[in-house]
């Protein structure tokens, strides 16, 4: 019997959850995974798992964690991958390698199928590295962030399901006909380029002097972008000193983006009908950035295509954005800005849900999510009342902040963790895990996982590995949530420590952890958030409409408005009368 001992883990974490008395979850199974596997993702209704590694990609069946199916190539080592379905029995893969290069994959009847090659590179001297690449839930869209000789821009492409649905049935018919093994030749549909983002180049002269209300809605919308790209590329948007400026002004503008589904007013009082679930707009915001710029995808494309494309939404905002997250509906959007200010829009009134500060530390933010999103609801009834939502906000520092707002509430920041003293405590994972209420993986530096409670601020369960094995990669875990069956699924490797090797010689390990078989977790479990789809039940037409919709809601909405404008009379009442105190003594 091999003996280990590891620093942190797992002596001491037994030691300490026998000191707090916190219980523990170990894994309920394991089984071995290819060899340098660097990414893994599930599919959304739970059924399959998607493997990259060095030799190509794998999909497995998740309730049996059989490899199904392989798409193997000679120097060809997948670095992320992600999962969709767009049929009952086909899923697209979209994957990034090692080398840049950006793939489309389908899935289907136990066949790997390469649909298409995002970013082939054609001339060696204008070589486009693909540094992130999403897929639409739902598989209509795909976006990729590709960079040029220094350049970056953003390409949204409209993948064309129906025909390679259609093309993937013949394909299977032809081989159960010819009952071939080998592959059979394919011409696949095409895929079409919807839009193609570029940081934008309006010269600060651009901005126009005098009041707001002489202003035109272009002249107002090139004022702000111009006023934007100024602040982002002037030595006085750092204070960091000389050398990080001049490092920063170097470094080419990076941007994030985000899928946006029917919610609220088309811009421009357009009249084009969208189907529900189907993306009508993506969100793109670059590094020092004050503005959220929405761009819509069901425009007809342009004559000439060296014009660069307008944004049809601008949400301005008065601090630089640090980081950005969406709703599940995608009805809201929270930005993270300097000076710890937190801005939340909200789509369907096209206007600031709120801005809270939520740190008054020194430390800037680093990212932020939505929590517990299956109970905020797009309903239409909660577009000008109490609607409430909940975030989740990282600090470089290592602190974490809860921050709930909403429309006619008062909004609340809680500190749920404070910037940890040891390095090793450093969180490398915080995740919100959609089917346990208000409860989030973490995972630090050192190894050690758990799940803890953002609203009380305890650690529910901790997740030990097997004695002779570790977190592989703390730092950047490799793992997947299962929301249909209710697991973690992370890569864990051999403990060096060890005396012997364990059984499987060595290789990396997957590890699944069944939260339902846990009496402690189950009390926290919830059934799976409703689909977008199902939540989104109306898409405005026109400004008329909305502007109907706002007036019945500001009618029957009298009663908690008069409500909290007295609750806030009495706030501001007793707090002048404790100052006048306070100045009498």
């Amino acid at each position: 019997m091999s003996t280990c001992t590891r620093k942190g883990t797992p002596d001491s974490e037994m030691e300490a959850a026998c000191e707090t008395k916190t219980p523990t979850l170990e894994p309920s199974s394991a089984t071995q995974l290819p060899e340098s596997t660097n990414c893994l993702t599930c599919s959304e209704d739970g059924r399959y798992l998607s493997l990259g590694h060095c030799k190509g990609l794998s999909v497995w069946c998740a309730s049996s964690l059989i490899c199904a199916a392989e798409w193997l190539q000679d120097r060809v080592e997948i670095t992320s991958i992600q999962m969709t379905r767009m049929a009952e029995t086909a899923y697209l893969l979209g994957t990034v390698d090692d080398m840049g290069v950006a793939r489309v994959f389908a899935y289907h009847c136990e066949d790997i199928h390469l649909l298409h090659v995002i970013n082939i590179m054609e001339n060696i001297n204008e070589r486009s590295i693909c540094l992130t690449f999403e897929v639409s839930e739902g598989a209509d869209y795909g976006a990729a962030s590709i960079s040029c000789n220094g350049a970056l821009r953003l390409e949204v492409y409209h993948f064309p399901l129906e025909a390679w649905l259609k093309e993937l049935k013949v394909l299977l018919s032809q081989k159960q006909h010819s009952k071939s093994s080998g592959d059979v030749a394919m011409n696949w549909s095409t895929v079409a380029m919807v839009i193609k983002i570029k940081p934008l180049q309006i010269p600060a002269s651009a901005a126009v002097d005098g009041p707001l209300e002489v202003l035109q809605t272009m002249d107002f919308l090139t004022h702000c972008l111009a006023l934007d790209v100024d602040t982002s590329c002037s030595p006085q948007a750092f204070n960091t000193g000389i050398g990080k400026t001049k490092e920063a002004n170097e470094s080419p503008r990076r941007c994030t983006h985000h899928f946006l589904l029917p919610c609220g007013p088309n811009p421009g009082g357009s009249k084009a009908k969208s189907q529900p679930g189907l993306p009508v707009a993506v969100c793109v915001w670059w590094t020092g950035s004050h503005n959220l710029l929405q761009y819509l995808l069901q425009k007809a494309p342009k004559n000439k295509a060296d014009v660069e494309p307008m944004p049809d939404v601008l949400w301005p905002n008065a601090k630089e954005i640090l980081c950005s997250a969406v709703s599940r509906c995608t009805r809201y959007i929270a930005v993270g800005l300097q000076d710890g200010l937190v801005c939340v829009w909200d789509r369907k009134s096209a206007s600031p849900l709120s801005v809270v500060p939520a740190s008054v530390t020194d430390s800037p933010f680093s990212k932020m999510q939505f929590v517990d999103e299956g109970l905020v609801s797009a309903d239409d009834s909660q577009t000008f009342t109490t609607a409430e939502v909940q975030l989740l906000v990282w600090c470089k520092g290592g602190a974490i902040h809860a921050v709930t707002t909403g429309r006619g509430t008062r909004s609340r920041t809680v500190q749920v963790t404070e910037r940890p003293k040891h390095s090793g405590d450093l969180l490398t994972v915080t995740a919100s895990v959609p089917f346990l209420q208000s409860l989030s993986l973490v995972v630090q530096r050192n190894g050690k996982m758990f799940l803890q409670d953002v609203v009380n601020k305890n650690t529910v369960c901790l997740l030990v590995p097997p004695t002779s094995h570790l977190v592989a990669a703390p730092c950047n875990p490799v793992y997947a949530l299962n929301t249909k069956l209710q697991a973690l699924l992370i890569k864990g490797e051999q403990d060096p420590s060890c005396s012997s090797p364990s059984q499987g010689g060595g290789q990396s390990q997957l590890f699944i952890f069944h939260f339902g078989e846990s009496d402690i977790i189950k009390q926290y479990i919830v059934p799976p958030p409703v689909a977008p789809q199902q939540q989104e039940k109306l898409s405005f037409v026109t400004l008329e409409e909305s502007c109907d919709l706002y007036l019945q809601q500001r009618a029957l909405s009298v009663e908690e408005r008069n409500k909290a404008i007295s609750q806030t009379w009495k706030r501001l009442q007793e707090t002048a009368e404790t100052q006048q105190s306070c100045s009498k003594k």
